[in-house]
Order: C-alpha cells, then structure tokens, then sequence
C-alpha cells in the first residue's frame, strides 16, 4: 500500500475514534492490540490487518469501506 493511503487511512482512524470521544489506548484495549500499535496507525507507519480494520470499524460504528473511502 502507498504512503499516502497509509496515512489517509490513519487520520480517518483517528477522526472516527474522535468522534466516539475515545482514546487510543481506550480503542486499543478494545479491539485487543497495543496502544502502541494504534499510534503507529494512526500515524500511517503500519497498516492494520482487515480483521483489525473491521474491529476497528465495529468500535467506532461506521462500515469499514467508509474508513478506506477517500471521501
């Protein structure tokens, strides 16, 4: 995957945990992975696995095509 759809990805992440009024260490306990590896999401330096982007997905309430869609 491209940089930029790494980093994309992860700013949409970050708006839909916001928006849910969670942290990251609150979503990452959720979903059962490190704060650490949330951040590194978040950041765009790791790109989750589907099983991860669907629990993600789960946990904020949005499908996971709208955390991929650039729109």
């Amino acid at each position: 995957m491209r940089k930029g759809n790494i980093k994309f990805l992860g700013e949409k992440v970050k708006k839909y945990r916001k928006s849910r009024d969670l942290t990251q260490v609150q979503l990452a306990v959720t979903i059962d992975i490190s704060p650490s590896y949330m951040s590194a999401i978040e950041q765009g330096e790791r790109y989750p696995s589907l099983k991860i982007l669907q629990k993600i997905a789960k946990t904020v309430k949005v499908d996971r095509k709208e955390l991929l869609c650039r729109s």
